[in-house]
């Protein structure tokens, strides 16, 4: 047993906590075949650890990209402030950033309040991010110089420019980034080792997304919301503030998708079956089911995330009951197993083609591209590959496993999301021939939710690569590589 993971959770079987395994296993099942793809799972109830997994390359040790799950964190920031006198909801925004408001503040802006931007009730016409990140001017500043259309307090848009200005009041009152503040105060009683915070070129972290921490970490922060704001017999969060903060204190609806029709928060979801939850792009996810005592911590890279909380629903909501149920050691040795054995799955296809000695060695000089990649090379073995991608930030090797993922590191382009070259990235990869010309590779960036498929076409000295990302902020679709092989250099002879 993971001696760390011991000290994190009291542990104990599905059935003494009154749920049974196979629920669980019927959980992971209809995953597998529906949603594409969890990276992790963890279930609490009552306390105590359930159940836990990992799709490899994903693993425990591993932090993952929050998204607006982070903005949770950033509420219970202003929880804290708010528990420690230093503000108030309803204390307005104007009044702690006079000096970047503009000259003349409209009675809307004026009327603004912290509550508001919590609620996310600003009385924005669409979310504010795009803007704060695409202009000159410091994010406050571009915040408060955006009409507010409509009166606060009455009109829900979803804006994460919001939670950033939360982060700021929160930066102002204290003087401190939000990983600051909140390290003696949440992450170091949590046990939340080294998290990251995105932050803006004013060293502001973002509030609205940016936060990278492990599945336990989300975990943890889901117990002690459950537990009422104690922890291990702390109490680290007043109790009216997470009865508060996860009320239902404004609609956000009509949606298609039902739990996204529930009602707002404080940075909270409101979902149906009296649950709530802390949710990120692409199925980064803490659930807290007060009736039943129990939290679900997941990261994925799906876009169907109202799938992932409709098989919850299904499948581990109606097997929590009220009494522990006698233990079912079948059903427990099998639930272990599969838990150990999650992976993502790996191209399917051949090890081999004949065209791989024709191809391997040769570099490919590329068309110009989005992704700056400038140059491929291609090292085929009987055990997988080597794809080398020559970009800004020199060569990249990445070696593909044949049917198992192996682990690197390297500067790549994650399309369209603006990656930083000059820092590696933990990737891990795998791949395989599907016919005689074409070799596909897969490449997940598993700190994150992304991975990207290259189908790679050879024809003669020419080469196509076909690209697809399995979640995104724009097309999944991005545009195809095409390129030529470099003629060889021809060893000159020497002199005797």
């Amino acid at each position: 047993m993971d001696a760390t993971r011991t000290a994190l959770f009291t542990l104990a079987s599905p059935e003494s906590r009154g749920i049974r395994s196979s629920a669980i296993l019927a959980f992971l099942d209809a995953a597998e075949r529906q949603v594409q793809h969890l990276h992790s799972l963890i279930l609490l109830r009552r306390g105590a650890l359930v159940a836990e997994g990992y799709w490899e390359p994903y693993g425990p040790e591993y932090r993952h990209t929050m998204y607006s799950l982070s903005k949770s964190f950033t509420s219970t920031a202003i929880g804290l402030l708010v528990a420690e006198g230093r503000l108030s909801v309803d204390d307005h925004v104007l009044s702690f950033l006079p000096d970047e408001a503009p000259a003349q503040p409209s009675a809307n802006l004026r009327a603004m309040r912290v509550r508001d931007l919590l609620t996310m009730t600003t009385g924005h016409d669409a979310d504010t991010t795009r803007n704060l990140r695409n202009g000159d001017a410091s994010w406050v500043t571009a915040f408060l110089a955006e009409p507010v259309a409509h009166k606060p307090g009455t009109h829900f848009v979803y804006n994460s420019g919001a939670s950033y200005m939360l982060s700021a009041i929160a930066q102002r009152l204290t003087g401190q980034r939000l990983l600051e503040y909140l390290q003696p105060r949440l992450f170091a009683p949590l046990g939340i080792e080294k998290p990251t915070w995105e932050a803006s070129p004013e060293e502001i972290d973002a509030g609205g997304w940016g936060l990278n921490i492990t599945t336990r970490d989300i975990a943890r922060f889901g117990l002690l919301y459950q537990q009422g704001g104690v922890w291990q017999g702390q109490r680290l969060l007043p109790e009216a503030w997470v009865n508060e903060a996860t009320a239902r204190h404004v609609p956000n609806g009509p949606s298609s998708n039902p739990d996204w029709e529930q009602g707002y928060g404080y940075q909270f979801w409101r979902c149906r079956h009296g649950a709530y939850r802390g949710d990120g792009a692409f199925g980064q996810l803490c659930v807290v089911f007060p009736r039943q005592e129990a939290v679900l911590a997941i990261t994925a890279g799906t876009l169907t995330m109202q799938l992932v909380l409709d098989l919850a629903w299904e499948h581990l909501l109606p097997a929590m009951g009220a009494n522990s149920l006698p233990e079912d050691r079948a059903g427990q040795s099998a639930l272990a197993t599969r838990l150990a054995s999650l992976r993502l799955p790996t191209v399917a296809g051949q090890c081999r083609a004949a065209v791989a000695t024709e191809v391997s060695g040769k570099t490919y000089c590329l068309d110009a591209n989005e992704s700056g990649f400038d140059a491929m090379s291609f090292d085929f073995r009987e055990d997988g590959a080597t794809i080398t991608i020559r970009n800004a930030a020199g060569e990249q090797p990445v070696v593909c496993g044949f049917g198992v993922w192996t682990r690197g590191e390297a500067s790549l382009d994650r399309p369209r999301l603006g990656t930083d070259l000059a820092r590696p990235e933990r990737v891990a990869a795998s791949g395989a021939w599907i016919d005689d010309r074409t070799y596909v590779a897969q490449i997940c960036w598993y700190e994150t939710p992304y991975l990207q498929t290259l189908t790679c076409r050879f024809d003669g000295a020419d080469i196509a690569i076909e690209r697809r990302v399995n979640v995104s902020f724009g097309p999944l679709i991005l545009p195809t590589l095409t390129g030529r092989a470099a003629a060889r250099i021809a060893r000159q002879p020497t002199a005797d």
